[in-house]
């Protein structure tokens, strides 16, 4: 009996490796916008798929990330101007990207744009702190993704949406995790809507990587200064030594972070460039043996193994 069921596993990750494995043909003729392409994740994905020879659209915020990314890449690659907060400059760049593709339209959108910063204990923060993230990381996807809609079914392309972990797992307060639950929703109903256009949406789950191990200090530094800001009484109930374990948690949690950021570029390659692309991905030794793992336990289990590695009063 238990041979069978070995077997017949055995067999169900071999169809579905092989099925993965197929590539589509024709790269060369396809388009990819990727937002966030200043730095991180979405520069590396620009580089990347540049190289597979895919015409890239990278949107970044600032003039110099442009130009940086130009000098690193070939002439095929394009950039664009985005703030992904901003309709007015969302509606402008899909105009253009309207523009450069033509009638092909728009094999895939990789939304990758977003923040981590304010993030702290829910008390501590204020309905604009909770906003600055959701705008970005919920409001931008949303944008974004509608305004490149037509030009996607034309294409009956892709839609790339970079969650995280912490849309399977809340692991801190703030707006971050709920802005990553927020795009785990969206991309569930858009899958279905979409489906009968031939359209795919994938989600990308990554851990902890290195992009955020610079963003320790700067959490710390968010931290004391939400400390500051906030009124005696609040101060006097959590206590000074709940500030300081709340630091060390952080230093024990983003200086671990994966180095290997190509672990999430491959999963956007993989999603625009593969026959068959998967649904979900996840990126990450992290996100695959202890996030995951953690957020099918049952509640009171996850809390108290949360819970050890939470601050402490």
């Amino acid at each position: 009996m238990w041979l069978i069921i070995v077997t017949l596993l055995v067999l169900v990750y071999l169809y579905r490796w092989n099925r993965h494995r197929a590539i589509l043909p024709n790269l060369t003729d396809k388009y990819v916008l990727i937002t966030g392409c200043d730095s991180g994740f979405g520069n590396l994905a620009a580089k990347q798929l540049d190289r597979r020879g895919l015409h890239v659209l990278a949107a970044c915020l600032t003039a110099g990330g442009a130009e940086n990314l130009k000098k690193e890449t070939s002439s095929r690659l394009q950039t664009v101007l985005l703030d992904v907060t901003d309709s007015q400059s969302v509606s402008s760049a899909a105009k253009w990207v309207a523009g450069v593709v033509g009638d092909k339209g728009l094999w895939g959108v990789v939304n990758n744009a977003g923040i981590s910063l304010p993030t702290g204990p829910n008390e501590w923060l204020t309905k604009e702190d909770f906003f600055k993230i959701l705008n970005v990381n919920l409001l931008g996807v949303v944008d974004v993704t509608i305004q490149m809609l037509p030009l996607i079914r034309k294409a009956r392309g892709r839609v790339v949406n970079v969650a995280s972990i912490a849309g399977r797992l809340t692991i801190c307060g703030g707006g971050y995790c709920m802005s990553k639950y927020g795009v785990e929703s969206f991309s569930d109903s858009l899958r279905h809507e979409m489906s009968p256009f031939g359209v795919k949406v994938c989600i990308i789950e990554p851990g902890f990587f290195a992009t955020q191990v610079a963003d320790a200090e700067l959490q710390k530094d968010c931290i004391r200064k939400l400390w500051t800001r906030l009124p005696e009484e609040i101060r006097r109930s959590y206590g000074p030594n709940y500030v300081e374990s709340y630091l060390k948690v952080v230093d024990l949690t983003l200086p671990r972070s994966s180095p290997k950021l190509y672990l999430v570029t491959e999963c956007m390659e993989h999603a625009l460039t593969a026959e068959y692309p998967k649904t979900r991905y996840s990126a990450g030794l992290d996100a695959k043996l202890l996030y995951l793992p953690l957020s099918y336990l049952p509640t009171a289990m996850r809390d108290f193994l949360m819970g050890l590695m939470s601050p402490k009063l």
